[in-house]
């Protein structure tokens, strides 16, 4: 049996889409359904979870994440197999999140119901805009009438936390026409929302006319961004990171694992994993992941042991993308360095509203300082690896 405690993420890299969008730039084969390549995917992936689970006796799994790609593009047969494979394989806890992404072209109601009778429990849809227009400008392979049709389609399957995820600073748009999307998506009742601004990355189609494709600036961004932060939140969907929002009760599990330090595992080409004091993260590469997985061979891109400054690092980084924060004394006691370098820093910024201390003495951000967090992010780090650790009591 699992040690009672000891709890761990499972992350399944699902990379298949229907076709590629103007913007994305995760690892994914577009083009149609190639069911060779997904056969084969779907042997490699299983065969890894089978000889991987053997090395986490100890371990009990809670949260399970199907992303992508599309997962329910690649089809609830192959998920439910996966799903199958990690439950018969590794110890799991009694009520685990089980979570796949969708996009609304491909989530009929037949797929979803199979899905939440097989064990799923909760479905994020990517529907992005409310807007026909902007959602062909962005190659989206859906419109906003199937979107309406997947949430509730989710809904009469049986899915009692439906996210959806949209994104804000999109070609021509404006803050009215962001407004009236919230507002519509709002009126579909979704559990939890996801709303990230646009980042054009290099090698993808968007990058080559970016100069012409109409962005909103980045203050137009950050209008946007605290636009999304009030509306969803007299909505009664509190923030709980940078770009989520959700009901009490409805935040993603899986997610704040990343966010909290929680261990995880990757399966599939670019998932990452962090685990045993180790962080390794599977190549870019579809086909050798599966000649790996099928021969023994390599597989990993990246594979190193994380040194306890660059854990502390990590927690300061990523607790304050949350609105948990940061706290003096569990930071002093885990890593053993002191606090008050940054604490100065955090009251600095909370006289500049971008930070403030809760009533259990946590730091964390404001939606103000959520908006320059990189910066902010900067400046704590250069105090912390210049700081002396604390000296080990006797």
């Amino acid at each position: 049996m699992a040690t009672q405690g000891k709890t761990l993420g499972i992350y399944v890299h699902v990379p298949f889409c229907r076709s590629k969008c103007e913007y994305c730039d995760f690892y994914s084969l577009s083009g149609g359904r190639n069911a060779g390549a997904m056969d084969r995917y779907l042997r490699a992936v299983t065969a890894h979870i089978r000889e991987t689970a053997e090395l986490a006796p100890q371990h009990e799994v809670d949260t399970i994440y199907f992303g992508g790609g599309t997962p329910s593009f690649f089809g609830a047969d192959g998920l439910i197999r996966i799903l199958d494979e990690i439950v018969r394989r590794f110890h799991m806890a009694k009520t685990p999140e089980i979570t796949f992404e969708a996009n609304p072209d491909s989530a009929p109601f037949a797929s979803l119901g199979r899905l939440s009778r097989a064990g799923f429990t909760r479905v994020s849809i990517g529907v992005q805009s409310d807007s026909d227009e902007m959602l062909r400008k962005l190659a989206r392979p859906h419109d906003w009438k199937q979107a309406v049709a997947a949430v509730e389609n989710a809904r009469r399957a049986g899915f009692d936390n439906v996210s959806v995820d949209l994104m804000y600073g999109l070609p021509g748009q404006t803050r009215e026409q962001w407004q009236t999307t919230l507002e519509n998506v709002l009126a579909l009742a979704p559990d939890h929302m996801s709303c990230y601004g646009l980042k054009v990355e290099e090698g993808t189609r968007l990058w080559d006319y970016r100069e012409f494709a109409n962005l909103p600036d980045d203050d137009a961004q950050a209008d946007m961004y605290l636009a999304a932060e009030s509306t969803l939140r007299r909505a009664g969907l509190h923030q709980y990171e940078i770009s989520n929002f959700a009901k009490r009760g409805m935040e993603c599990r899986h997610n704040l694992k990343y966010w909290l330090g929680g261990e995880y595992l990757g399966f599939g080409p670019t998932a990452a994993s962090d685990f045993g004091g180790r962080r390794f993260t599977i190549a870019r590469d579809l086909e050798g992941y599966i000649n790996g997985v099928q021969t023994g061979g390599v597989v990993l891109s990246e594979n190193e042991a994380i040194p306890v400054r660059e854990r502390a690092g990590e927690y300061v980084m990523l607790r304050l993308r949350t609105t948990y924060g940061v706290e003096r004394e569990e930071y002093q006691k885990t890593f053993l360095l002191p606090f008050a370098p940054l604490e100065k820093l955090l009251q600095k910024y909370e006289r500049e509203e971008m930070a403030e201390q809760t009533a259990h003495g946590r730091w964390r951000l404001t939606p103000k300082g959520f908006l320059v967090s990189n910066a902010i992010l900067l400046e704590l780090l250069d105090a912390q690896q210049h700081s002396t650790p604390l000296a080990k009591k006797r």
